[in-house]
């Protein structure tokens, strides 16, 4: 039906375009921020093939914009060996550099990207500023896609700047400890909240409000009742797996898994040691000694599912995590708030259903695979490459960490990583059947 005002649609048009325009320059901004505490020499660095350069990410999410936002409005570029230098994976784009070499590109340095990323920001301004009917109503979608993007890689810039600082004998801070809210009590022993089964809707709603294509189609799973752990496993818990020879007891573990620990002579996560009773681990604040209370981090699923199994439960599937995560606020400790670490689940309030850390801290396994959804059909073009063909071999986390942002993060997320991946900040929630 067709709106009998039509200064209505002008004024909606002039809404949407402000927004888009102030959550790009906040977005655009914080990558920047983010950036900020690294020299030329630090953002140079790449210390696996999985990582990259800060300066690479600074300059790929500027590409990204660049080649979605602005070349299909016919505006130049700035530079066309870029398209090969940041292209990430598309490959409807073309050709591109390998992504286990990008630690070699000293040109262009950290300074000639800062020029890029401003040049764009002009260019998508201006182009912003003056588009209106159709044109826009094209354009902003792909300006929101772009945001999400860039907030994913501003995660990835810390996951990556963590993992290059912890190969450093120097064990450099990348920011200093912030100081954790007050605690009035200890977390106490994990505690089960329970969920009656039926047909339960997962995934994103259509309708305003932004949402990946992998969160679609919107549809019902069947649940079995369940228990959801009330908080997330903590390093006391992981103590007690360290203690009891857990990396060592091939029982507890897939094969593949313990595959992968004898492959890694694997004996606590990734950024830790455990010694004389004590656990220590490198985070983005250098070295530290984390409390008995907060929750274990860097851990592979492999990891996840030993210590689930350890405790004697299991990981939660991603439609038993929504369907409660669903029902609670979304709140949580995100990277906004600076802290850069998890923090104890006694620092958080409950989402009025007895379950604390849903959202924030640590991203959690889920024994889910990453799969389309029923009736998924990826976008046309390059962006349809931008989730649908990694749907094979990986597990879907559910979320949120400590190093994404708050905006960035809804109960449908859905997060994937091969099972090996231990460099993200991820950890554990436990959860169990009900007998009949």
């Amino acid at each position: 039906m067709t709106d009998p005002n039509p200064q209505n649609a002008v004024v909606d048009f002039a809404r949407e375009r402000d927004r888009a325009m102030a959550r790009y320059s906040r977005t655009r901004a914080r990558t920047e921020s983010l950036a900020a505490p690294l020299s030329a020499e630090d953002q140079q660095l790449q210390s696996m093939p999985d990582a990259s350069p800060a300066k690479w990410h600074r300059a790929h999410t500027t590409w990204f914009f660049e080649a979605f936002v602005l070349a299909p409005a016919g505006v130049d570029v700035v530079d066309r060996r870029y398209e090969y230098l940041f292209n990430s994976y598309y490959e409807a784009v073309g050709a591109r550099h390998p992504r286990a070499k990008r630690g070699l590109l000293s040109r262009p340095s950290a300074a000639e990207v800062s020029d890029y990323r401003r040049i764009v920001d002009e260019k998508v301004t201006h182009l912003l500023s003056r588009s209106a009917g159709d044109a826009l109503a094209r354009m902003l979608p792909v300006i929101e896609l772009g945001i999400a993007h860039e907030e994913q890689h501003q995660e990835l810039l810390l996951t990556d700047i963590l993992h290059a600082f912890s190969e450093s004998l120097l064990r450099p801070a990348y920011r200093p400890e912030a100081p954790s809210p007050a605690r009035s009590r200890d977390p106490g022993p994990i505690a089960f909240v329970s969920s009656e089964g039926g047909l339960r809707q997962i995934g994103a709603l259509l309708g305003p409000g932004f949402a990946f294509d992998n969160e679609r189609p919107r549809h019902k799973r069947w649940l079995e009742p369940f228990e959801l752990a009330n908080r997330l496993v903590t390093v006391r818990e992981l103590k007690a797996f360290l203690d009891a020879g857990g990396y060592r007891t091939p029982s507890l573990w897939l094969s593949e898994g313990f595959d992968w620990v004898r492959a890694r002579a694997a004996a606590s996560p990734l950024y830790s040691t455990y010694e004389e009773g004590q656990l220590h681990v490198f985070s983005l604040a250098g070295p530290r000694v984390p409390s008995d209370d907060e929750p274990v981090v860097h851990v592979s699923y492999y990891e996840a599912d030993a210590i689930a199994r350890f405790l004697g439960a299991r990981l939660p599937t991603e439609a038993e995590w929504e369907t409660v995560a669903a029902k609670g606020a979304l709140r949580g400790n995100f990277a906004d708030d600076g802290v850069l670490r998890p923090l104890p689940a006694t620092a958080l309030s409950e989402d009025g259903q007895g379950v604390r850390q849903l959202f924030g801290d640590a991203w959690e396994w889920t024994q889910s695979s990453y799969e389309p959804y029923p009736g998924y059909q990826p976008p046309s073009g390059a962006l349809g490459e931008y989730n649908g063909k990694f749907m094979v071999n990986q597990l879907v986390l559910r979320g949120g960490s400590c190093l994404t942002p708050g905006a960035h993060v809804r109960a449908s997320y859905r997060n994937f990583w091969h099972p090996e991946t231990q460099f993200q900040m991820a950890g554990i929630r436990l959860a169990r059947g009900v007998s009949a």
